[in-house]
């Protein structure tokens, strides 16, 4: 290993972390976090490699929707596996997973879109999302919830949505999107329990928290490189 590299790495050790949510401090909104009771159960599962990512927001999604459920892995034999918890009918589950899927083409003015197993919108919108009983996020890159997709075929039985958003990712340029209907995990999460239960308090509640994240890092930024990778951290699953 190269003395640079050595040091970097030392840099990113001697950042002190919350124990809470995981971040260096500087870039911890621990303190404001205010708790949602959502009546839609919420289960996010993060690929390994995003665990590391300053900017993820997984966890601080899971830490402001009372009881959500983070999982850090691959795959897990069944949703109810994943969840910790029995799951009678996967089918009032929905999962968000784009692929190649663009809502847009669809000519719907609905920020949230079922589809079939073709990739086509279903006819009946509000029947198939009425009784949406918990909502599967998967946290990472494009390539990296590919991954998660094909590597846990018990999504199928789940109903398959995708995202119409109003505007891009407030990432912008601090994180890239392959395309513009790629969001952050929290802003995925603000859009489906806002539009599923009808309550724009959520969205509000989840935005402004990543904004205070985004603004925390931006300040950093400049005179601290090493805040671009945390040190890895062991698997959990």
């Amino acid at each position: 290993m190269s003395s640079n590299s050595e040091s970097s790495a030392a840099e990113r050790e001697a950042l002190p972390q919350c124990g809470r949510c995981h971040k260096a401090e500087v870039l911890c909104v621990c303190g404001s976090i205010e708790q949602i009771k959502s009546r839609t159960a919420l289960l996010l599962l993060q690929h390994p490699q995003e665990q590391d990512k300053a900017l993820g927001t997984a966890r601080l999604t899971a830490l402001h929707v009372e009881d959500a459920v983070l999982k850090i892995g691959l795959s897990w034999p069944s949703l109810s596996k994943a969840l910790g918890r029995p799951v009678y009918d996967p089918s009032r589950w929905a999962v968000l997973y784009l692929g190649s899927v663009r809502a847009d083409r669809f000519n719907t003015d609905r920020t949230i879109v079922a589809i079939d197993r073709n990739g086509q919108m279903k006819a009946d919108q509000r029947a198939a999302l009425t009784d949406i009983e918990g909502v599967v996020l998967l946290d990472g890159t494009w390539s990296q919830a590919k991954a998660l997709w094909w590597r846990n075929p018990w999504m199928l039985k789940c109903q398959r949505v995708v995202l119409a958003p109003v505007r891009a990712s407030r990432y912008g340029k601090l994180r890239k999107e392959p395309r513009r209907d790629g969001l952050a995990t929290i802003e995925a999460a603000a859009i489906m329990l806002a539009g599923l239960e009808d309550r724009p308090d959520i969205e509000t509640t989840l935005l402004a928290s990543f904004d205070r994240m985004l603004a925390k890092y931006q300040e950093a930024q400049a005179g601290m490189p090493e805040l671009g990778t945390r040190p890895r951290r062991r698997r959990r699953r």
